[in-house]
């Protein structure tokens, strides 16, 4: 083929693959209809329902292309509409992701622009404003500056960062493995259990640590355990305890585990995924020892209501993280001598990532830190108000929770797990404000996880209502 040739097929498909880029009026008209979709969407969560389920109609990918404002309802029901609507204020069952807009626009300038943030060489702004997002985190939890860290798609990553470098700075392989021992709490979040299977550590011992009546771990029984564990020869390595666990949103006594974790020299990491962000409320003192650990994981998609795909790590041994993380190739060889530690990339399993660093920068900057810490308190008080009046209806409450998560049963004479199981079955058909179950103590609970930005009083009113509705229709049941 002539180049003659060639300069024909190019004009024809040039017509083709130009449709993929917008011209001014196109754009300007998709973003308004977008921006219509998204006000009317967030104007009506207090309206609709925080759960339902139907089954999901044809999303199949058509070969011709359609209407944007088609794609949008067709969008609107079939994912908004079904399942749980996380960005509700009646999102009560699991740890929700608020997505503050700010965090949406964001998105969609990163999402424009298409900075590669994992390399510093490559945009030195993105990567420079993923940092300074960690610099802040460093202040917060008070670590020391020269640790590091990054931001990741979630707890579950920042785990597996945070325990790679715990497995490579304790040298945790081969025939080492069947020896070492990790100590856990039956309240821990079960990433960690999945992080250790995926980096090849399956087969270590794993201790679980007694709880006390409020499902805190009980330092000295840790204590023990370790020192038996080391008279038999074992390697203890690894502690990972919980600042607000997903189940009952308890803090452990953080700073007795770093005194335990230091004085064996065992990693001592801290699990603030869903509680972490809440030492910057009167709670702060709970928080005592965070400092000290050695790893941490926090996730602003719950604790700073962001969007959903944006957790955040801290490590001190920088040396370990990189031993984990850091590879270079040929064609890498132009950032090759950017300081290491300024690239995303040499700190976490991935190269091409989401520049995730606006969507927590861009709300920090545009609204301040107050009124974070005003949702944060908030959302204290309102798990107190929910206890209270579930108290007045004759439930049965756990303990008094540490944060914003909490549970409850109702006192069923006979078979109490089987008539809350139906209680909870009723509550999901309702659907009126999502709540979720557990397990506790051998106990069939409900659960309630008070922590989306746009919960008030009237969204647990709400939920109180639909509660008593759901028990009534339970009652006449038996």
């Amino acid at each position: 083929m002539n180049n003659k040739v060639i300069i024909k097929e190019l004009e024809k498909l040039a017509v083709s693959s130009g449709l993929l880029d917008l011209d001014a009026t196109e754009r300007t008209d998709m973003i308004a209809q977008a921006g219509e979709y998204a006000h009317q969407f967030i104007s009506g969560l207090n309206k609709t329902a925080g759960f339902n389920q139907k089954s999901v109609g044809d999303l199949s990918i058509k070969n011709n292309g359609q209407p944007l404002s088609q794609l949008l309802r067709l969008y609107q029901e079939e994912v908004a509409e079904n399942g749980i609507n996380a960005a509700s204020p009646k999102h009560l069952g699991y740890i929700p992701g608020g997505g503050v807009f700010a965090s949406a626009i964001a998105d969609f300038i990163v999402a424009v622009t298409n900075p590669f943030s994992g390399a510093y060489y490559a945009s030195p702004g993105a990567a420079t404003m993923e940092n300074e997002v960690i610099n802040w985190l460093k202040k917060v939890f008070l670590f020391p500056d020269d640790s590091v860290g990054c931001l990741s798609s979630g707890g579950s990553v920042s785990t597996l960062i945070a325990l790679t470098a715990a497995r490579d700075r304790h040298k945790i392989k081969n025939e080492k493995i069947i020896n070492s021992v990790v100590y856990l709490s039956e309240q821990v979040h079960h990433s960690v259990q999945k992080v250790l299977r995926i980096i090849g550590l399956e087969d270590v011992i794993i201790r679980y640590i007694p709880m006390d009546n409020q499902h805190r771990i009980i330092p000295e029984k840790l204590n023990k355990l370790i020192e038996k564990d080391k008279e038999a020869g074992f390697v203890p390595f690894l502690i990972v305890a919980t600042a607000g666990t997903t189940d009952t949103g308890t803090v452990d006594p953080l700073n007795d585990i770093a005194d335990i974790a230091e004085t064996h020299k065992i990693w001592f990491h801290a699990d603030g995924a869903y509680g972490g962000f809440f030492i910057l409320t009167s709670k702060k003192d709970l928080f005592k020892g965070i400092e000290r650990a050695d790893s941490l994981i926090i996730d602003p998609h719950k604790g700073l209501f962001l969007p959903y795909g944006v957790g955040a790590v801290l490590i001190k041994d920088h040396d370990a993280v990189l031993h984990s993380h850091y590879y270079t190739a040929n064609y890498m060889q132009d950032g090759y001598n950017d300081e290491l530690l300024k690239s995303p990339a040499n700190l976490s399993p991935e190269l091409t990532r989401h520049f995730r660093g606006l969507r927590v920068w861009l709300p920090l900057q545009l609204h301040g830190i107050k009124p974070f810490i005003s949702c944060l308190e908030e959302k204290l008080l309102l798990v107190k108000y929910f206890r209270n009046k579930l108290m007045e209806l004759g439930f049965c409450t756990g303990p008094e929770p540490d944060l914003s998560v909490s549970y409850f049963w109702y006192p069923f004479q006979a078979n109490p797990d089987k008539h809350n199981q139906e209680l909870m079955d009723e509550i999901h058909k309702d659907g009126s404000v999502f709540l979720s179950s557990s397990n506790i103590d051998g106990r069939f609970v409900i659960r309630i996880a008070i922590l989306a930005f746009r919960t008030k009083k009237e969204t647990v009113d709400e939920a109180v209502e639909m509660i008593e509705r759901c028990l009534k229709i339970v009652l006449l049941a038996l």
